[in-house]
């Protein structure tokens, strides 16, 4: 009984619990489960409040101490290629899925052909390499805080902590120390809002299944299951076999670490959302120094997007199945690459994701049909996000360990 009850306790637990019970809510009441959606918007206002500032003091705290070390190349460098590389294979994987499942044959036209629509061709730009780097400079680092322009707070911040590690000691240690003090704080914060999840997660899942119901997938039922197994073999498979070969941390220990963080992300839709409960874990359960998960995390909630990636290879192989179209060599070139490199610059916020368009642009697909699609946006929005924010994990625990690795090293040479 003692166990039970230590079990029922544990907020993970109650999260997934309370999923789904708002999942069964949902289904049961209908669009009257909408009553219960408050209660999801005052959960992701709160986190919402913490998210910003938690981002600026945590990616101070975190280049200031990596700034400090013989390692913050290595580790800016080896957390980049990581999320470029992974980025580049879920794709990859996605297009190999698409192509051995083929989601988007069998698709009567006729009974679809309604909800088609080209009012989204316009939406399909990405902005061109220096647009993207000017982009990311802040003209007044406080109206980036204001405006929530991740990008922008997290050059500034990341500058900004490598010139207070450049400080000498007496003058940089207290400072730092008080930003880490923030940090501290901030965590208190979090750690009370986090005793609301499970109202608050329970208010989103009754709301997004009684608003959207089942009924949707219907017409894209293949894309979604495949775009699932997709997701979790990423998740469940890849990452966790990452984590167990390049790292001492196994990959069982690290699934179950990530089962709180992937429920929030699941119920949430918002990378940025569950990043404090995500730093939270991989510091407490997976030990990871808070330097590193400082620097890693609110980064890879910026930047990494694997989930997206997947999604935006299925669906490009889904049209183009639906749609009888051959696609070349260089089309899977421009799906991976359109892919990849846009998700870069898709900040981690819930919300209908029309970076698509540019990829079934790139790769001379028809866009028409995308409307199919956003019905069932959050829902996708969900599944995607929880892998990404693995991946965000993922990476922290093993650029953790190569630092582990180096410290080991001079300690030997030493």
């Amino acid at each position: 009984m003692l166990k039970n009850k230590k079990l029922l306790g544990n907020i993970g637990v109650q999260v997934v619990i309370a999923m789904v019970l708002g999942t069964l809510v949902g289904a049961v009441m209908g669009e009257g489960a909408t009553v219960f959606a408050p209660l999801g918007t005052i959960f992701i206002n709160l986190i919402k409040m913490l998210v910003v500032p938690l981002v600026a003091v945590a990616l101070i705290s975190g280049s200031a101490g990596l700034g400090d070390s013989s390692s913050a190349g290595k580790v800016g460098i080896t957390t980049l290629a990581f999320f470029a590389v992974t980025s580049a294979l879920a794709v990859a994987l996605a297009l190999v899925m698409g192509h051995i499942f083929e989601p988007g044959t069998g698709i009567d036209m006729a009974s679809v052909e309604s909800m088609f629509s080209s009012e989204y061709a316009s939406q399909g730009t990405i902005p061109g390499f220096w647009d993207t780097v000017t982009g990311m400079i802040p003209t007044n680092v406080f109206q980036s805080l204001n405006d929530a322009n991740i990008l922008q707070i997290l050059v500034f911040c990341l500058f900004f902590g490598i010139a207070v590690s450049s400080l000498e000691k007496q003058r940089r240690d207290p400072l730092v120390n008080g930003v880490n003090a923030i940090v501290d704080a901030m965590v208190w914060m979090i750690n009370k809002v986090m005793l609301l999840a499970p109202l608050g997660v329970f208010g989103l899942m009754a709301d997004a299944v009684g608003s959207f119901g089942f009924s949707a997938l219907t017409v894209v039922i293949k894309l979604f299951i495949v775009y699932v197994v997709a997701i979790l073999i990423f998740g469940f498979i890849v990452y966790p076999a990452m984590v167990h070969v390049l790292t001492k941390t196994s990959a069982k220990k690290f699934l179950v670490a990530m089962k709180k963080p992937q429920a929030v992300a699941l119920s949430t839709a918002s990378s940025m959302a569950t990043l404090p409960v995500n730093m939270d874990t991989v510091e407490n359960e997976l030990g990871v120094r808070t330097s590193t998960a400082s620097f890693v995390l609110p980064l890879g909630a910026t930047i990494n997007m694997s989930g997206n990636a997947i999604y935006y290879g299925l669906v490009a192989i889904f049209f183009a199945q639906m749609f009888h179209i051959d696609l070349s060599l260089g089309a899977y070139i421009a799906i991976i690459a359109t892919s990849t490199l846009g998700a870069v610059g898709q900040a981690g916020v819930p919300g209908p994701s029309f970076l698509v368009v540019a990829v079934l642009l790139a790769a001379g697909i028809p866009i028409e049909g995308l409307p199919l699609l956003f019905a069932l946006d959050r829902i996708f929005d969900m599944i995607r996000t929880a892998l990404n924010i693995t991946g965000d994990a993922a990476c922290a625990v093993i650029v953790d360990s190569l630092l582990e690795d180096d410290v080991s090293a001079v300690e030997q040479q030493g």
